[in-house]
């Protein structure tokens, strides 16, 4: 028996108790023999939880992965709930890691099957929705045990809320706010072991950060991502019901759920257009007597904790109009946390889909419903709609413009397309043409209309920014075009904007709720008609819990979003025609070229390259790609806008797009300021992607420019301290010689003076201005010696002529010779070039 059973045995025997203190064996005789009162006074850490807590403890430190778990294992099936609640919160935060980010836990985020195959089975197999953890928590959650969660670790607009005495929207805080008695320090909720579990599980997204080398660990494949998807599965049924939680004991009555709170059924979850919820199931007698309306709440409560810890991280209407400071909570989501809300979202769809069509409409609700049923049709438009909304506001306003992107796209297209994940799929097209959307579906993009019209308008701002040249950002330019291009989405999406447009109707405006009053009564009810079958309400609803009654809205098929959309439009075109141009660039190099243009043969300037795009890195194939996302995104553009063949070519053309021959050679648009050019917004969009650019050159002291890749650092500097001392002791020797109007001056000055000094374009007025202060003398320079192709070509002189039996010091006077036949050659050339020009 290992060490850890043996004083498992030791403690629950009962001939070593003595009252309410239990003693193990190797305590002390002489402690025994005392009263249980002044031993327990003595060591007040030997009570019966302690000991099992700090046994697990020592035992994490010196034990193994696996064999901890064992032990796990055998405590919960062994101990009962009463010895079990000292241990539960340690064990939480063992696993999951500290709210602080301090303590790592089992590291679920980087821990993978293909790294650690042991110690990921072991730990999806701890913590499945059937494993023995879960069975940990309902026997706790029997027991009607809480736990205490600090205020000061959720998202930011709940805490200040909560710190400001307001009740949060959701109603997953009700009756559970504890205020200390000295005020408002240290306020905490009071939640029950379900809950307690799940704050952990889904902050641990959050608040744990991910070590150095996880930076190439594939979401998709880390333990937590796959716990999240079997816990969708698992409380979120697309068949059946939810599985009822373990028995406490074998063959004993399964533990009974936390009550509900009675003045907030299920039905009155959410504020904005939910009449029709409430009034149905307030009047339902058959609800209660459904045993699926007892395990109801660990569904319900999953998805709020969920989209409370993963979504509610931005300030609400509320909270903006109250200027509390704690509202201005700035929180930058990761990637890893946008894939894994992909994945609630998309279990969500399939959960809300898996109604049965005769289920599905309002109208034709029954009063057999069950809760299952009801929080089904209710999940979407009652939990995630709006925190999402602002979720993804603020992600596409704020997140940074490159690839990384994708992830946000993706999450909001999953988002609008529901019939994605529904049960019944369409039939094939024969003619391999996109699928119409089902008229089915009509009233989800009513309901969402701000999700398909104003999120699509932030990307297009997004798109005009980007370097759209570049094959992962025209990927997302096509993802969204092909999405919204479907057949009849374009159709429901103005539907929906003409009844938005309709006159007005009064509706109700959003109450707050103070700890101290309740609303939820029958007065609140009976504030909202009988019954909402007004469809332009339903949509005006929307608009305004999200916006606000006195937003300003700008339609989607309106003027100023069809003038965004050619602007994008124009820069596609300008975007396939770079990409061509590039490519035509990379096929006449050959592969050759660089050792070439090491070796002195190619030039080594970069100024003829476009940085600015990935094109060059992923070769002929990536040109190809990026010109079909382009080529089908702007066919996309024009069938959802009507744009004709026409509108484009004359946009085209009133952009100046026509260009040289290589597609590089015209300056970015610009006017003449008084200090030189300046960019006009076009100029910008055309350097942003790669259309046209500037040509640069040095305009600085050759000798003190920066060190090149094909020279030898520790040379370079070793031969300009040598020149610039022969420059300084014969200066005055060097301008008398170049001051001669003889051969001897124009021999000097072909080798003392920088070449094509006086001839160099100064594009900046700044420069111009201060081009004469910037006059040098005569001087040497010795620099060319520090150069990898210079030593080479001599080495290989040399070589060359050891072969002809030449030794080094003839060589050597070979090539003084040589270069002196060619100064001579150069000199008389550059005089007669001067004569010309005069």
């Amino acid at each position: 028996m290992t060490t850890f059973r043996r004083r498992v045995a030791e403690w629950r025997s009962p001939s070593l108790r003595r009252g309410s203190l239990w003693v193990p064996q190797w305590f002390p005789k002489t402690a025994v023999v005392c009263g249980s009162r002044e031993v327990a006074m003595a060591f007040p850490h030997l009570q019966q939880p302690s000991f099992l807590l700090a046994s697990l403890k020592a035992d994490s430190i010196n034990k193994p992965f696996a064999q901890r778990c064992q032990d796990l294992v055998k405590v919960i099936e062994d101990f009962p709930a009463k010895e079990l609640h000292a241990i539960f919160p340690w064990l939480v935060e063992s696993i999951f890691g500290s709210l602080d980010g301090v303590l790592l836990g089992w590291n679920l985020r980087c821990l993978q099957g293909r790294m650690s195959p042991v110690e990921y089975s072991i730990a999806m197999e701890f913590l499945d929705p059937g494993g023995p953890m879960m069975k940990l928590v309902y026997k706790l959650q029997a027991e009607d045990y809480k736990f205490d969660f600090p205020v000061s670790y959720l998202p930011g607009p709940v805490k200040a809320s909560i710190q400001e005495r307001v009740l949060p929207d959701s109603p997953l805080y009700h009756n559970k706010v504890q205020f200390p008695p000295t005020g408002g320090l240290g306020l905490h909720l009071a939640l029950n072991p379900f809950e307690y579990y799940m704050f952990f599980f889904a902050l641990s997204l959050i608040t744990q950060k991910p070590l150095p080398g996880a930076l190439h660990i594939r979401t998709s494949d880390c333990a937590y991502f796959i716990l999240v998807d079997r816990y969708l599965s698992w409380f979120l049924p697309t068949e059946g019901s939810v599985l009822p939680p373990f028995s406490s004991s074998p063959g004993g009555p399964s533990p009974s759920p936390a009550p509900r709170t009675p003045a907030m059924p299920f039905a009155s979850y959410g504020l904005h257009h939910t009449s029709l919820l409430k009034r149905h199931v307030s009047h339902q007698t058959s609800v209660n007597a459904d045993p699926a309306s007892h395990e109801i709440w660990r569904s319900e409560t999953l998805l709020q904790v969920f989209v409370e810890m993963w979504l509610h991280h931005y300030s609400l209407e509320m909270y903006q109009k109250m200027q509390s400071p704690h509202a201005k909570e700035s929180f930058t989501p990761t990637e890893e946390h946008v894939l894994v809300v992909r994945l609630l979202l998309k279990h969500l769809h399939a959960f809300s889909n898996s109604l049965k069509p005769e289920q599905v409409s309002p109208s034709t609700h029954s009063h057999a419903t069950s809760p299952l049923e009801e929080f089904k049709r209710a999940a979407v438009p009652r939990f995630v709609q709006q925190k999402l909304y602002l979720f993804l506001q603020h992600c596409f306003g704020h997140w940074p413009l490159d690839a990384s992107f994708r992830a946000v796209l993706e999450m909001w297209l999953s988002y609008l397309q529901p019939w994605r994940y529904a049960p019944e799929k369409p039939a094939p097209s024969s003619d391999c043409q996109p699928r119409a959307v089902s008229e089915r579906w009509a009233p989800f993009v009513q309901e969402n209309l701000l999700m398909y019209t104003k999120l699509f308008v932030g990307f297009l701002s997004r798109a005009l920014r980007t370097d759209l040249v570049s094959p992962k950002n025209a990927l997302m330019v096509f993802r969204v075009a092909k999405v919204f291009a479907q057949p009849n989405l374009a159709e429901m999406i103005q539907k929906g904007e003409q009844l938005f447009l309709e006159p007005e109707l009064v509706i109700p405006h959003r109450q707050h709720r103070l700890f101290t009053a309740s609303p939820f009564t029958g007065s609140f009810l009976s504030s909202w008609p009988p019954a909402v079958t007004d469809t332009s309400f339903k949509v005006k609803s929307h608009v305004y819990s999200l916006e606000g009654q006195d937003c300003k809205y700008t339609p989607m098929f309106g003027p100023e979003v069809r003038t965004l959309v050619l602007r994008l439009a124009q820069l596609i075109t300008q975007a396939k025609q770079t990409a061509k141009s590039i490519s035509d660039q990379c096929g006449e190099s050959t592969p050759g070229r660089p050792f070439l243009s090491w070796l002195g043969f190619y030039s080594t300037d970069t100024n003829g390259c476009y940085p600015a795009n990935d094109l060059d890195e992923m070769g002929q194939d990536s040109v190809r790609k990026t010109d079909e996302y382009l080529e089908k995104a702007l066919e996309y553009l024009c069938q959802m806008f009507r744009l004709s063949e026409a509108q484009l070519a004359q946009l085209t053309l009133a952009l100046g797009t026509t260009q040289d021959e290589n597609g590089k050679k015209q300056l970015p648009d610009c006017i003449v300021g008084e200090d030189g050019l300046i960019l006009t917004p076009l100029g910008r969009y055309q350097i942003i992607n790669g259309l046209r650019r500037f040509d640069i050159e040095y305009q600085g002291d050759l000798e003190l420019q920066p060190i090149r890749s094909y020279e030898i650092a520790s040379l370079v500097r070793m031969l300009f301290r040598l020149s610039s001392a022969i420059n300084q002791r014969f200066a005055g020797r060097m301008a008398a010689l170049c001051a001669r109007a003889d051969f001897l001056g124009s021999f000097c000055r072909y080798h003392l003076t920088e070449p094509g000094l006086a001839g160099r374009r100064l594009l900046s007025p700044v420069a111009r201005g201060s081009a004469a202060s910037r006059a040098r003398g005569p001087r040497l320079s010795l620099r060319f010696l520090g150069s990898y192709r210079t030593l080479l070509s001599l080495l290989l002189a040399f070589f060359v002529a050891s072969l002809f039996c030449v030794g080094p010091l003839t060589c050597a006077l070979l090539l003084v010779l040589g270069y002196l036949l060619y100064a001579v050659a150069m000199t008389l050339l550059t005089e007669r070039s001067k004569l010309h020009q005069l």
